[in-house]
C-alpha cells in the first residue's frame, strides 16, 4: 500500500491530541513491524516526545507475559486488539499507570469495554492501512455501555462517508459501505493497478476526489459517531 508522507504527518498530530502523549508517557511497542499498527505505536511516541518501550524477548506477548510487561514497564499508553486483551487473566492485578488503552484491528465487545474502561480513557480505534493505520478513534468509552461500542469520528482530516452499493449517500442509522478520502487516503496498492482501480474509485459527487472503498458495513450514529456492523460480503 503506497502511503504519503503528508498522510504520515498529518496522522502524528492527530495522534498527539486524541492520545494527549507528553514527554512522560511510556508507549509499548507491542505489534510486530510488519503490522501497521507498530507505526501508530512509533507515531504515537514521536508525537510527544515519548519514551518508546520495547519489550524483551523476540516472542508475541500475550495473557500474563502482557499484563506483567504492562506493570513492571510502567506502560502509560498502548495499542491492544481485543483478541490479545481478552486474553490477560481476569484476575490480574490493576495497571495503575496504564492511562490511555487504544483497541483495533477487530470488533470491540461490550464486556471487554467493561471490563478494562474504569479507571483508564478506553478508545476504540478503526482504519485500514489504506487510510494511513485509522479513519477514526473514538472519545473514552463509558464502562456502562450497551451495544456496538462506537468507532468514533474521524481524525487526521480523513473524511467518512457511508453509501449504498450506487454509491449514493445514506441516511444516519441506515447501514451502508464505509468509504474513506481525504489527506491519508493511499496512492494505491504498488504494481497492482487493477486492484487500485477497484477499490479506490471516484467519488462521483466532488469531481476529482478519489474513495476507498473499505468493504465495511456501518451506520452513522445520531451523536455523529460511527458503529461497525461487519463486512458487506459476509
Amino acid at each position: 500500500v503506497l502511503v504519503t508522507h503528508r498522510g504520515i504527518a498529518a496522522f502524528t498530530v492527530a495522534l498527539g491530541e486524541r492520545f494527549a502523549i507528553d514527554a512522560d508517557a511510556r508507549v509499548l511497542q507491542l505489534a510486530s513491524a510488519g503490522f501497521d499498527a507498530s507505526v501508530m505505536e512509533l507515531l504515537m511516541a514521536l508525537s510527544g516526545g515519548a519514551t518508546l518501550v520495547i519489550p524483551d524477548g523476540g516472542h508475541a506477548l500475550a495473557g500474563q507475559d502482557l499484563h506483567d510487561t504492562l506493570a513492571t514497564r510502567q506502560i502509560s499508553h498502548t495499542l491492544i486488539p481485543p483478541t490479545v486483551l481478552a486474553s490477560i487473566p481476569a484476575d490480574a492485578a490493576a495497571l495503575p499507570d496504564l492511562a490511555v488503552l487504544a483497541t483495533g484491528g477487530e470488533a470491540l465487545t461490550p464486556d471487554l469495554v467493561r471490563r478494562w474502561a474504569p479507571g483508564r480513557r478506553l478508545l476504540n480505534a478503526y482504519g485500514p492501512t489504506e487510510i494511513t493505520v485509522a479513519a477514526s478513534i473514538s472519545t473514552a468509552l463509558d464502562a456502562g455501555l450497551t451495544g456496538a461500542p462506537p468507532i468514533g469520528t474521524p481524525v487526521a482530516e480523513a473524511h467518512l462517508t457511508v453509501r449504498d452499493t450506487l454509491l449514493r449517500l445514506v441516511p444516519v442509522g441506515v447501514p451502508g459501505e464505509l468509504h474513506v478520502s481525504g489527506t491519508g487516503l493511499a496512492r494505491g496498492y504498488h504494481g497492482q493497478p487493477a486492484l487500485t482501480a477497484t477499490r479506490f474509485v471516484a467519488d462521483p459527487h466532488h469531481p476529482g476526489r478519489r474513495l476507498y472503498r473499505t468493504g465495511d458495513l456501518v451506520r452513522w450514529n445520531t451523536d455523529g459517531t460511527l458503529t461497525y456492523l461487519g463486512r458487506t460480503d459476509d
